[in-house]
């Protein structure tokens, strides 16, 4: 395994908090520089949002021909009313999500011979308090991954989510990695309660789960950075230097 590149790489954040615009700009760094600044090969993404908007694009069509929907419903309930928006019937399905990531990364190994000899995996995802949160979402990442993985959480504050969320809506484009958005209620419920400050809390450079030490450094977004790449590179190369310096020395 080479020694100058991130073999996992997790990108965390509320939504819109500028996870897929730092994964934009990597597509478009040169390879070799990419390599240099960022510690990141050539990659490829695990992303939890195709998946997730699959299944309910799934749920349509057994929906169109009379049976009924067997993951999601179109409407939920918040605050005692009722709104229109895709939920999952059993919240379990958020964990799922993420050990489907962790499926899919094991039979990519399977098939790519060395394959983190030039690639780094980019795992993104983001979870709200409501569904566990991120304490709950690692949970469920496999000890292969745990145990290679490296954390760059986005910090943005709910506000700033909200705004971002509602700017990048495109209503013809829901399927969209760049222009999807939630509606305001569904924002509210899943995202405005997040956990990452108590995940977080109990070390300033490694988030514990199962007794493994994954380590984590944040990307500051506010004033946001993520807009402008001459404002996103610089420090994005901090923050993966940081990064890079805590997985060398990680305790075993």
């Amino acid at each position: 395994m080479p020694r100058d590149i991130f073999p996992i790489l997790i990108l965390n954040g509320r939504p819109a908090a500028g996870k897929s615009e730092i994964i934009d700009y990597l597509k478009k760094t040169p390879p070799k520089e990419r390599r240099r600044r960022f510690h990141v090969g050539e990659f490829e993404e695990f992303d939890d949002f195709p998946i997730l908007w699959e299944r309910f694009e799934d749920d349509d069509l057994w929906e169109r021909h009379g049976k009924p929907r067997l993951i999601s419903d179109r409407q939920f309930e918040y605050q005692g009313q009722r709104y229109e928006g895709y939920v999952f019937k059993d919240p379990f399905f958020w964990h799922w999500l993420i050990e489907k990531l962790c499926m899919d990364y094991t039979k990519r190994l399977r098939d790519v011979p060395g394959y983190h000899e030039t690639r780094t995996a980019i795992f993104e995802f983001a979870r709200g308090s409501e569904h566990g949160g991120f304490a709950q979402a690692y949970e469920h990442l496999s000890d292969e991954v745990l145990a290679q993985a490296a954390t760059i959480y986005i910090d943005v504050s709910w506000a700033e989510s909200l705004r971002k969320n509602r700017r990048r809506y495109n209503p013809d484009r829901p399927d969209s990695i760049l222009e999807h958005a939630l509606e305001d209620r569904k924002m509210e419920m899943l995202y405005k309660e997040s956990d990452w400050d108590r995940f977080s809390a109990r070390d300033p450079g490694y988030l514990r789960v199962r007794g493994q030490r994954v380590p984590y450094a944040v990307f500051d977004n506010e004033p946001e950075k993520t807009d402008d790449p001459a404002k996103l590179g610089p420090h994005l190369e901090e923050v993966c230097a940081r990064l890079w310096r805590l997985r060398q020395s990680r305790p075993a």
